[in-house]
């Protein structure tokens, strides 16, 4: 692989800007491809509003993926729902030594990647960071910050180990682990839970417990949930854990062990979140569509396909699918 010098962020929300703008502020030349968002930026910077340290960064704007050119490492933070757009928004910027990195939430981005660029073009990992956007160009980091990458089709390489120091140089805590796959469900035990039940929560636990769909807009209309609510209230906390259980015996059929000490492990860390709404519950606010495929359809199907037992997931999915529907009703502006 040749020397990594430009970097362009596809997908520039709060994750994409966080993790650009800490690796423009290491020195490091980076293109963020932007949309709602360019004028702000080109104009202020963006804001980093961080717990840890704040500074505003100055990346390069670019509207369309042709005004980036050739980049040598290329960061998908897309939401999974723009996925339709990879070819448009990413081709234009691969050149022969390029690397696609996603840092997508929930199952099967990266295939799709390795698809259309080639397995051995595509990494892969997932980031354990606390993030907002609060407003065009300004992102409030409350808590954490770590990436796990890996390679797509094999072990790690020197390649790997070479994008992990690039990380690290800008203070960004990045592991290289054997196998990313693992590392996708062990993020999934974090997202499908305190993402889905942020939402579904909203119908109320004993709505949700009694495996009736039958709600309608004015029945849901009661305060979201941040994490903070979720572990607060017994009952959540208890449908949080079977889920992380579930999930945990979907991977282990898949040949991925991962130990039942991690669902105590991602306990004590959300603990010190405080308040934090995860993104499928933000977005639903807006009314926009959330990553239902992804993060929890994608795993519910491959559980059936090795017919492993996941009744709260399934029931999980079956309210958020019918939020999804109610969603543009409940939130009017």
């Amino acid at each position: 692989m040749g020397k990594i010098n430009r970097i362009a962020v596809v997908g520039c929300g709060a994750l994409g800007s966080y993790y650009g703008a800490k690796l423009w502020k290491a020195g490091h030349d980076v293109v963020f491809l932007l949309r709602s968002d360019y004028e702000v930026v080109r104009s202020n910077g963006v804001l980093i509003e961080s717990f840890e340290e704040s500074f505003v960064a100055h990346p390069k704007p670019a509207k369309d993926p042709h005004e980036v050119g050739i980049a040598d490492l290329i960061l998908v933070a897309l939401k999974t729902t723009a996925n339709h757009r990879f070819r448009e928004l990413i081709m234009p910027l691969v050149g022969p030594d390029s690397v696609v990195l996603t840092l997508q939430n929930g199952l099967g981005s990266d295939d799709e990647l390795a698809r259309i660029f080639g397995p051995n073009r595509v990494m892969s990992g997932h980031c354990f960071v606390c993030l907002n956007r609060i407003a065009p160009g300004v992102v409030k980091h409350l808590a954490h910050g770590r990436i796990v990458i890996g390679e797509y089709s094999g072990p790690p390489t020197t390649r790997t180990l070479e994008i992990a120091e690039i990380f690290r140089s800008a203070s960004i805590q990045c592991d290289v682990v054997e196998n990313v796959q693992r590392a996708h469900w062990e993020k999934l035990m974090w997202n499908v839970p305190f993402n889905g039940l942020g939402v579904a929560g909203i119908v109320g636990y004993e709505v949700f417990m009694s495996k009736t769909l039958d709600f309608a807009p004015e029945v849901v209309l009661r305060p979201v949930l941040t994490t903070e609510d979720l572990l607060k209230h017994a009952g959540w906390k208890e449908v949080i854990r079977g889920l992380m259980e579930e999930l945990r015996t979907t991977a282990g059929a898949y040949d991925i062990q991962i130990s039942k000490g991690f669902i105590d492990l991602m306990f004590e860390l959300t603990s010190v979140m405080g308040p934090y709404k995860a993104s499928t519950l933000l977005d639903f606010e807006k009314g926009l569509p959330m990553e239902l495929d992804a993060i929890f359809l994608e795993p519910l199907r491959r559980a059936a396909t090795l017919r492993v037992s996941t009744p709260l997931l399934q029931r999980l999915c079956d309210v958020l699918v019918a939020l999804d529907g109610l969603r543009e009703r409940i939130y009017q502006k």
